[in-house]
Parts: C-alpha cells; structure tokens; sequence
C-alpha cells in the first residue's frame, strides 16, 4: 500500500532549503501524496523518521557504514554550469580572503581552517583525503575550527578570522549569485574533486513501487520547463539516477583516509 504521507528531511546547506522543498511539493503534486520536508538536527532521523531526504554523499557512506542507514540513494542533482559536464558531480572550492597573499594549497601550512562539519564530504572529507594524497597527516594546519555550516565558513574567511576553508561548489556559486558583494571579498584558491555530488536517498521500507515512482518523478524535473526554472534557483538543471555504488569513490576517499589513520582533520 502506497503510503499518503511522506516525511523529507534536508541535512544540507540553508542556502538550497527552498529548491528541496520545491522538490517535495513536486512529489507530492505528481504522486498524490502529502509531504513534509524538516530541517535535520541529528543523524539520528535517518533511521528513525525519514522516508525521503537531502543527505551528503559521506554522510551516507558513513551511516550505511555503520549499519544505522536503512536508505537507499535513487537520484543526484546534475549541476548546469560547464564544469560539470552533464554529470552528477561536484567540486570543493578552496577559498581564501581576496587580499590574501596565498597562492597555492601548499601556502596554508599552519594557517587556520574551517569546515562546516565531520558528516561533509566537500567541507571536511574531501579536504582529509588531499592531505593523505599529499602526505600530510600531522598537523598541517594551525587550527581546525568547525563552523556548522558552509555560509559560516564563508563569512569567517571573508571576515578575516579563518584563512581558509573548503566550499561546496553548488553552494558557493548560489552564495556568489545571491550575495555579488562576495566576488570581491574572497576567491578560489584551488579544486578539490570532482565528487559523485549529494544523493537523493528512499527508505528501504518504501514500497518499491514507490521508490520507482519517486525516482521517475525526480528524473523527469528537468524536462519539466517550470520545474527546471524553480531548480535553477539552486543552479540545477536536473536529476540523474544513482545508486549504492556511485558513492565508492566517496567510499575509496573515506577508506585511504583510514588506512593513514587520519580520520580526523587536525
């Protein structure tokens, strides 16, 4: 039996909170369900009450890691800007105050970082493992400072008070259009990636005649010319289906990070 009611929940950045529950109301309008998209507060909600949520690619690695992921991913958001190339990817863009004197990733030898949290593959894990690759697993930086959320990092670096963090690409590029003052006040130092970018994940408990439902209706958005305009908001062009293993390169990132015994980015 098809269930009536849908709970969405988002542990992604503030900035995209009004595409996600653009995306619910759509599914709701296609499937004839209702829905509610929360903002999560704890990885907890994953398994105890969530049917359908915004989750990052090592948030989902770790919890399924760790068997407290009872989800599946079914989509991934293709971005529409060239770098992408059409592909459920992303970037993590290291940023620095615009009037910094660093010029390269090797310039932040024991200068201060931020990161928005632990679960975040372009804030935290992607940046663990260029340390790893680098050889460079003994406090490279001067200090770690975890900020919550990307905007905040944004906003340290641009204060002056951190000199360095690693950006969601998606995000900074929405921050950047909305915010032009920005341009100004910081710049891209260096790419990390690219990265499969954020699943879309179902609870297995769905039916999965359901779960199929879901997935067609998220892949046909971008064929839709006023879905595709409500997701451009967020610099979306559409939906690609995913599955399990379109995260092993999160999954590879996650494991030589582990084989170095530099799980934690200090």
């Amino acid at each position: 039996m098809t269930p009536c009611s849908l709970r969405f929940i988002s542990f992604l950045a503030p900035n995209m909170l009004s595409v996600y529950a653009f995306v619910a109301g759509y599914v709701a309008e296609r499937l004839g369900v209702t829905t509610e998209l929360t903002v999560g507060a704890s990885y907890d909600e994953v398994a105890e009450r969530m049917d359908v949520g915004f989750l990052c690619g090592l948030a989902y690695v770790e919890l399924v890691r760790d068997g407290l992921c009872p989800m599946e991913p079914i989509a991934a958001p293709v971005l529409g800007a060239q770098r992408y190339a059409g592909r459920p990817i992303y970037y993590s863009d290291v940023i620095v105050r615009h009037d910094s004197p660093f010029q390269s990733f090797a310039d932040l030898r024991g200068r201060s970082w931020s990161f928005n949290e632990p679960y975040s593959h372009s804030g935290y894990g992607i940046a663990r493992y260029h340390l790893v690759r680098l050889g460079e697993t003994n406090g490279y930086f001067g200090a770690v400072i975890e900020a919550g959320w990307h905007e905040r990092s944004i906003r340290l670096v641009c204060a002056g008070e951190v000199d360095a963090s690693a950006i969601d690409s998606q995000v900074l590029a929405v921050a950047l259009r909305d915010r032009p003052e920005l341009a100004g006040q910081l710049r891209v130092l260096d790419s990390l990636g690219p990265s499969t970018i954020q699943p879309v994940v179902a609870a297995r408990h769905l039916p999965a005649s359901l779960k199929d439902e879901l997935r067609a209706v998220l892949l046909e958005m971008g064929c839709d010319p006023v879905a595709r305009a409500r997701l451009a908001h967020g610099l979306v062009q559409g939906f690609a289906a995913v599955d399990d293993s379109s995260y092993d390169d999160i999954r590879r990132m996650r494991d030589a990070c582990a084989d170095a015994d530099f799980l934690t980015l200090r």
